[in-house]
């Protein structure tokens, strides 16, 4: 499994945009096979900061086969208006962690 992190700066006027716009987008992601899970955070401290966490069955899942899908052509179409807020991108593996 491999995990995207993405981290956007949203300007406060946009964050409900930027939460429908996800919203639409998260629809695709949940139909899409390679996709495991995805979840959208906002910043408590900072409202204007976002994290958009994405596991993916592989990389290879991600880059290849969902964005040559006719899903990502939609995912893109939804979240292109934040392409400008994006602080980060990238693909991380789980090294430990836990839970209940």
């Amino acid at each position: 499994m491999v995990i995207e992190y993405i981290r956007y700066t949203v300007p406060p006027e946009q964050a409900g945009a930027f939460e429908d716009a996800y919203a639409r987008a998260g629809r695709l992601l949940e139909d899409d096979p390679h996709c495991l899970a995805f979840e959208v955070a906002r910043g408590i401290e900072e409202p204007q900061h976002f994290i958009v966490r994405i596991e993916w069955d592989s990389l290879e899942g991600h880059e290849r086969d969902f964005r040559s899908s006719n899903r990502f052509a939609e995912f893109f179409a939804s979240v292109k208006p934040f392409l400008s807020e994006i602080d980060e991108m990238k693909h991380y593996e789980r090294r430990g962690g836990g839970g209940r």
